[in-house]
């Protein structure tokens, strides 16, 4: 799945709970209590944001491969017969999708 983050995920990071609307492009700043980020601001924090959410793809992947294991049944049919199959399905999904 491609995330690709942009203004909105930007200005809720920067200014959380702020009032504002964005139509066509133009940020219109509503709130009085927190000051408009400037467009700097703004660009440097969707980078870090995309950074961020990149550096995770691994951990996401992951995610997905472990919620399709029906763990608990592989736990107890490796505790009943004496397997490894639980420990031996997790470390193929590790080395699948390996940690940066």
């Amino acid at each position: 799945m491609i995330n690709t983050i942009g203004t909105v995920d930007a200005l809720q990071s920067l200014k959380p709970n702020a009032q504002w609307t964005i139509q066509s492009g133009v940020i219109d700043w509503h709130d009085t209590e927190q000051t408009e980020p400037t467009q700097a601001e703004i660009d440097a924090e969707i980078i870090r944001l995309q950074t961020e959410y990149d550096s995770q793809e691994y951990a996401r992947n992951r995610k997905d491969k472990y919620d399709a294991l029906n763990q608990f049944e592989l736990i107890s049919d490796d505790s009943i017969n004496g397997t490894t199959t639980h420990k031996d399905a997790i470390l193929a999904i590790k080395a699948a999708h390996p940690k940066p």
